[in-house]
């Protein structure tokens, strides 16, 4: 196969620098141009793999205690239909599960240890259709709660911090007081810790209280569920399927989806995201126009060549065309060495960081403090493809300028002291 001109004198200045000392430094700084660009291209696709990695492990474990949808009475007080309220619901076909819930809040101590929880009054049989709590060994201890038997069953972290196990007793204080003689005196019950639940969400494992509603509905005084949970087939619907609820139950309802329950932290994540995209975008940029100078210093020293190409006939276009392949080429052979870096870190990051933190006897994912305590990554076509597009269009523009310069090269000026 017979290749145009043009790309094999594009390839053999790209290899300048091998065979000449002439030409040594020109060859290093395509070297380092090169390098530089699979890193940032590498960096990028590293960086936005575990950002989608923790986006997702902490939404997995996030909707495994909590609902895609939740319903609450519009007045806040306990619903008045629960049973035909999630009757009515389950005739969504996206629905896949609906349970009763009471949601609260209160104080938990045993001796001199108090702890603010969230209290969560629950349907032990239903539970399982809208969370997987009730999985695995958990779901023994979630069996226990019956009506009347006032069990708990709390975070891990949470019976950790309390200090007690399965058959301990702790105290229950209601935020809601009784009125005595002597003024407003908390509301307190004796409560059984019958087991632990492990959500794998730092925020709930250490703060979640689950009991019987029944029981709750008792110590709160509230005369039945304040709420319905909801789950759906796909999560990612939860947003159309709550405002077609919202519409079918009216205005006696209040219909929150997933996303609005934690708009603010979502929306943080997709903000640093961003913000990482376009500083890791400026470091490939950098580097792609490393190009030029390259370019530049190229030109000069083939400025003799270039005239004889001229001379040869040659024209502009064509002269252009091979200092744009002599770019090109650094471009596009350091932007596939950094996808490929880049996915052979970001697919196997899970060994990679473990071995890290063991070399230097270090944790990088505190659990209190990112909520999850492993590196999770999840390279997603979405972010790879503009990366590398990106980092092709930025290779091929820096070429343009120097390209430009060499077809003005005038044949008699550059001959003239050779």
């Amino acid at each position: 196969m017979v290749w145009p001109y043009e790309w094999v004198l594009g390839w053999r200045y790209t290899r300048a620098g091998r065979a000449s000392r002439k030409n040594g430094f020109i060859s290093f700084i395509s070297g380092v141009s090169m390098l530089g660009i699979a890193l940032g291209v590498a960096a990028l696709i590293i960086v936005l793999s575990v950002m989608d990695g923790f986006q997702k492990e902490v939404r997995d474990r996030m909707l495994g205690v909590v609902s895609h949808i939740e319903i609450y009475a519009a007045d806040g007080n306990a619903l008045p239909d629960v049973a035909g309220l999630m009757a009515q619901v389950r005739q969504q076909p996206e629905v896949v599960g609906a349970a009763p819930f009471i949601a609260t809040q209160a104080l938990l101590a045993r001796g001199e240890d108090m702890k603010g929880v969230m209290l969560r009054g629950i349907d032990p049989a239903l539970e399982p259709e809208v969370s997987d709590v009730q999985a695995g060994q958990q779901s023994a201890a979630l069996a226990q709660l019956q009506p009347a038997g006032f069990g708990l069953v709390l975070g891990a972290d949470l019976a950790m911090n309390l200090g007690v196990r399965a058959s301990d007793t702790v105290t229950l204080v209601s935020p809601s007081g009784q009125m005595t003689p002597a003024g407003v005196v908390p509301r307190m019950k004796q409560m059984q810790v019958l087991g632990q639940f492990f959500s794998g969400h730092y925020e709930y494992d250490s703060a979640l209280a689950l009991m019987h509603w029944q029981d709750a509905a008792r110590i709160f005084r509230l005369e039945g569920p304040t709420g319905v949970r909801v789950k759906l087939r796909d999560l990612h619907q939860a947003r159309e399927v709550a405002a077609e609820l919202q519409a079918r139950l009216g205005t006696n309802y209040l219909v929150r989806d997933w996303t609005q329950q934690n708009r603010t932290w979502f929306a943080a994540v997709q903000v640093e995201k961003r913000m990482m995209f376009i500083i890791l975008t400026l470091i490939v940029a950098v580097a792609a126009f490393n190009l030029v100078s390259t370019l530049v210093m190229t030109v000069t020293d083939k400025r003799a060549d270039i005239a004889i190409l001229r001379t040869l006939g040659a024209s502009p276009r064509s002269i252009m065309g091979v200092f744009v392949v002599q770019g090109a080429t650094v471009g596009v052979i350091g932007t596939l060495s950094g996808f490929a870096l880049g996915l052979l870190v970001a697919f196997n990051i899970d060994v990679i960081v473990p071995a890290l933190e063991h070399l230097f006897n270090a944790q990088f994912l505190p659990r209190d403090v990112y909520l999850i305590s492993r590196m999770p990554s999840e390279p997603q076509a979405s972010d790879i493809v503009p990366i590398v597009v990106i980092s092709l269009v930025l290779a091929f523009v820096a070429t343009l300028y120097p390209s430009w310069r060499a077809s003005r090269v005038n044949p008699a000026e550059a001959l003239r002291y050779e």
